[in-house]
Formats: structure tokens, sequence, C-alpha cells
């Protein structure tokens, strides 16, 4: 689809990828409502700016009746930190699992039927290459976007019908202040030049949903993929881009 005169609500756009998604649909021609749990942190000009906690469905719903000219949905915001499956704070676990499913599944059940008004249009779920794999530190992360692909590849099918096309940008890694943060407490030393640059990365995303491509993938997430055909691996951080 056209972007170009589109109606998009981008979640999570107070910083990182999602302030990139949005800003660049705005140079796109697009009206973007941009999304955030504190609206106040949002600094896009010419973004219609909306407060929305995904975990919410109060939340959700108050957002869906605002944004009732939406085409295009991009699901971005999501908890990162939950630590390990066995080990971690369970209250972690449940809200890292609370966003990156439960949150992306309640945006998509509010703004399915806008979307089904509005022509059909397209959702973007942001996912991740640790789907595919795992990363001992943060294995609950993997487990959620690994239950957020299953959620993506489902919800495709069920959409369909309506004209939705839905999508999944599935990146390695991001350079973000989060993933910085991340790997310098878990001490490992990855160059940024094997890392996606948040805003080379939103515009792959947007080619990639003009285009009508359902899974847009870097080269090292392509990697991770191809890696299902053999028996599941953890991912070692340390070898990354030697």
């Amino acid at each position: 689809m056209k972007l170009d005169g589109a109606t998009a609500l981008v979640t999570g756009t107070n910083r990182g990828l999602g302030h990139h998604f949005a800003t660049e649909l705005l140079r796109r021609g697009a009206k973007v409502y941009a999304t955030a749990r504190r609206p106040e942190l949002v600094e896009i000009p010419g973004a219609e700016v909306l407060r929305l906690d995904i975990t919410d469905q109060a939340s959700v719903e108050a957002a869906a009746s605002v944004a009732t000219d939406v085409d295009v949905l991009i699901n971005n915001a999501a908890f990162t930190a939950g630590g390990n499956l066995v080990t971690g704070d369970l209250d972690a676990i449940r809200q890292v699992m609370d966003s990156n499913y439960y949150g992306t599944l309640a945006m998509i059940r509010a703004f399915a039927p806008i979307l089904a008004r509005n022509g059909g249009g397209a959702i973007l779920n942001v996912l991740s290459a640790v789907a595919w794999t795992t990363v001992d530190g943060n294995t609950s992360y993997a487990a959620a976007k690994s239950a957020a692909w299953g959620l993506t590849n489902g919800v495709r099918v069920e959409l369909a019908a309506q004209g939705t096309h839905v999508a999944a940008l599935v990146p390695f890694l991001i350079a973000t202040e989060t993933l910085k943060e991340y790997l310098g407490n878990a001490g490992v030393d990855i160059s940024e030049e094997v890392m996606d640059d948040p805003a080379d990365l939103a515009r792959l995303a947007l080619d990639g949903i003009e285009a009508g491509e359902v899974e847009i993938l870097d080269r090292l997430s392509a990697e991770a993929k191809a890696t299902l055909t053999g028996p599941p691996q953890a991912l070692d951080l340390s070898a990354v881009g030697s």
C-alpha cells in the first residue's frame, strides 16, 4: 500500500525506533498518531500525540475511539527487560509477555474493525530475531517475541479476508540506548557497525509495507531464521560480528 495519504498510529514513539517510524511516516506524507504511555515525552512536530498504554484495555479503547481514520497500525511498544525464565522476577516476566503479546493483541483487536472500515490497510508488528533463538540473561523476552511471532502469523490468516496486510519487522540488534545499556550491563562488547540504525530500520520496514512484504529481515535476522532448520540453539552475543 502507499503511505502517502495514509493515516498511521504508532505505539511507543517517545524514543528509539517508534520515534523514527513516526517521523519517517510524516516525511512520506502520512498523517500520524504518535502514542506513548507518557505523551509529554513525545516530540514529533506534525504528529497528533495520544496517551496510550497498550497493557491497559481502557487506554487502548480510548485511543481507538479517537483514531477512527487509521489504516496503518504499527505495534512497536514493548517492555524488554524480563530477565531469565527460571530465576527472574515473575512480575517482570509477566510484564514482558503482557506488552509483547497481550498488548499487541489488544491493539489488533481494537483496530481491526477500524482498518476494515477504512479499506483493510496494514499492520506491522515489531518483533526480534530472538523469537528464533534465545539469549541467556533475558530468555523471557525471547519467549515473548516467539509468542508475538506466532500471534503475527495467526492474525495474518484471520485478517486476510478483510484485506488487511499483516507484516513483521524482525531486526537482529537495534542501536538504541536500551540495547546498549543491556549489553553494557551484560559485559558484552558489540560494535555498532553490526547493529541496525533505527532510522534506517524504519525506512526498511516502511518500504516493506509499501512492497507488500510479510517478513522484513536484516542480514543477521535472516541468518537467525535459517537456524530453525537445525536443533534449537542459544545466541552467543560475544560471537556476533566476529
